[in-house]
């Protein structure tokens, strides 16, 4: 929010304005693009001063810089006019797409003061012809929420602080990335040097699965590594350390939960350590299993997807499958670490060689 003004300074021997409201002007940058405006004459509304003058808090200092009115006054020198310019505009930087990020530490604290600088910072916007505008209010401005609605903004997603909202200036289909699509879960299949399986028996579970031993299972945290994810399930849930080894399958399934899709990777994981301490807030019972009960179980032999994934991992175990181990590549697209997964066939030191403790 920006206000530059045109030689006022003085006001025949008084100052035209209170040094409160002075030291609230910042003057256009070379950089910005202001919208002219015409007012002339040699006074300022009444209401601009009384609220100068009575400025105490945030709150009025904002009421203040929206009710300014750009003016102009006429010079000493010529008959023509010297023009000033006005601009109010969210703080916010352009993105690489030609959108607008709003700042989210820099909104206004006051709704009115926000309706009004959305309403001109979205005519900003789009006398630029930008694209996407991303406007993110935190949970402490969740009154701001239905204002952004009426000027066309609409919901991308929300997190425990916040709530992103997206608007799609140029006319056609919007081209804004949809809200994330999958979430993703680990399961690890432990196995000790007994051939025994690490299962549990969760606490929370549909009644049809009622006394179904299972491996440990979960999702993993934003910004956390497939491997990563699977040890610390594996961990919270039972208190075994492990060592990742291989993804050795993984599930697509759609519809899961509230219209999400799903990826579940199964991961090859190898025991570090042999005793088993429960999470109670999830887990009602963990145990080492030995392999050929595990197989048998009704529940599982029923299922087929159940009994492919148990087939997989014995066939691994045997040197008869190979799985994707990771990789840590960096790629010369975004300069960023990534991990890869994929197997090696050819190599005699690949994955696919006997587990070492099994």
């Amino acid at each position: 929010m920006e206000l530059k003004l045109c030689g006022s300074e003085i006001f025949g021997s008084r100052k035209l304005l209170p040094n409160l409201f002075l030291n609230s002007i910042h003057l256009l940058s070379d950089k910005d693009s202001p919208q002219p405006c015409t007012c002339k004459g040699k006074f300022l509304q009444a209401s601009l001063l009384i609220t100068a003058h009575n400025a105490a808090s945030s709150v009025v200092k904002e009421k203040l810089m929206v009710d300014v009115y750009s003016f102009q006054m006429n010079g000493t020198k010529d008959a023509s006019p010297t023009t000033c310019y006005s601009r109010r505009v969210l703080d916010s930087i352009d993105d690489e797409y030609g959108g607008v990020v709003v700042d989210p530490e820099r909104l206004p604290s006051n709704p009115s003061v926000f309706a009004s600088i959305l309403q001109s910072s979205l005519s900003q916007w789009k006398s630029k012809r930008k694209n996407g505008i991303w406007l993110k209010l935190p949970l402490e401005k969740a009154e701001f929420v239905p204002i952004a609605v009426k000027e066309g903004f609409q919901y991308h997603h929300a997190e425990k602080g916040y709530v992103m909202m997206t608007y799609w200036i140029p006319e056609g289909p919007c081209m804004l990335p949809e809200n994330a699509s999958h979430q993703v879960g680990v399961g690890g299949f432990v196995i000790n040097e007994r051939n025994e399986v690490l299962v549990v028996q969760e606490k929370h579970t549909a009644p049809a699965l009622a006394g179904l031993w299972k491996i440990p299972t979960g999702f993993i945290h934003e910004s956390e590594e497939i491997f990563n994810g699977a040890v610390r399930e594996v961990k919270e849930e039972t208190g075994i350390d492990t060592e990742f080894v291989e993804v050795v399958a993984f599930r697509h399934a759609h519809n899961v939960a509230f219209q999400k899709s799903d990826l579940f990777f199964v991961c090859m994981m190898r025991a570090l350590s042999n005793d088993i301490v429960i999470d109670n807030l999830e887990v009602q019972a963990a145990k080492w299993m030995p392999l050929v009960d595990f197989v048998k179980q009704p529940l599982s032999r029923g299922d087929r997807m159940f009994k492919k994934i148990i087939d997989i991992c014995i066939a691994r175990m045997g040197e008869r499958y190979c799985g994707l181990s990771v990789h840590p590549v960096v790629s010369v697209f975004d300069g960023k670490l990534s991990s890869l997964y994929y197997n090696i066939v050819d190599d005699k030191d690949s994955n696919c060689q006997t587990l070492p403790s099994i």
